[in-house]
């Protein structure tokens, strides 16, 4: 269970009994003891079991207590991106990937899923956005956060409920594909020199897998993809380099950037 961290699952101090079923469902799923909160602490449970990271539902909604903070699932800057391209804003992300209604995406990183319901808002109901987490938590987390969060307009409440989270190891879900299956493939990994303003990613960064991209990831991808391949990294990474992305594009004074390979 994501490597040497032992994780329990819990409740919130007032549970339902929703919440006590969804624990034990999540529980067995994921091969994790459950146990029942009653008026202990948070501290109090880690101590007595041990455990690294606490999973607790709460009000139907799933949290990772960490020792570097909560992970949660919220919609939050995929609300922001989504209005500001309803207003006729661009977005560098749907610019480097060149998509349009009805085309179709295969996010390698789900993570807390920003950039695929931003995707999926532009791909519509014609197209189609798959996402793959290899952590087991994280896809938990976001999976149930898709398929449950009540958003507050219909353009996010449909974007999200359309993204097909899959919970896989990428190099293997590419290399079990078919050519020019996808019209785009996007990896976002955890960036090898972190934005010194991203310490709410702490905790996920914690879970998400440390390895960098493998050319061989690429090769895949742009054997599946039918248009592009697309890798989001700091604007100074080297990485882009490393696996031969000679163009990028972006905002100019953006710490991000994304690398384009049209194939």
């Amino acid at each position: 269970m994501e490597g040497k961290n032992f994780v329990i699952a819990t409740t919130g101090y007032k549970s339902r009994p929703a919440d006590c079923l969804l624990a034990d469902q999540v529980a067995k799923r994921l091969g994790i003891p459950c146990v029942r909160r009653k008026h202990a602490s948070y501290e109090n449970i880690r101590t007595q079991y041990g455990a690294s990271f606490l999973l607790v539902v709460k009000k139907g909604g799933l949290r990772l207590e960490t020792p570097d903070g909560e992970l949660f699932f919220h919609p939050n800057m995929a609300h922001v991106r989504i209005r500001e391209l309803g207003r006729g804003q661009t977005d560098h992300m749907v610019e480097a990937m060149g998509i349009k209604a009805g085309d179709s995406v295969l996010d390698c990183t789900l993570g807390l899923g920003a950039d695929s319901i931003t995707a999926s808002f532009i791909v519509g109901e014609r197209g189609k956005v798959t996402a793959l987490e290899k952590s087991s938590l994280i896809y938990e987390i976001v999976r149930h956060g898709l398929a449950h969060f009540s958003a507050g307009n219909y353009e996010l409440h449909s974007a999200m409920r359309r993204v097909e989270a899959k919970h896989a190891d990428y190099e293997d879900f590419l290399r079990n594909l078919p050519d020019d299956f996808y019209d785009v493939v996007y990896f976002d990994p955890m960036f090898r020199h972190p934005l010194k303003d991203s310490v709410q990613l702490a905790p996920l960064r914690l879970l998400a897998e440390p390895a960098p991209v493998s050319h061989a990831a690429i090769a895949e991808a742009c054997r599946v993809a039918r248009k592009r391949v697309v890798l989001k990294e700091n604007s100074r990474s080297l990485e882009f380099a490393r696996l031969g992305f000679s163009k990028t594009a972006g905002g100019k004074y953006s710490p991000v950037r994304y690398g384009v390979l049209d194939v």
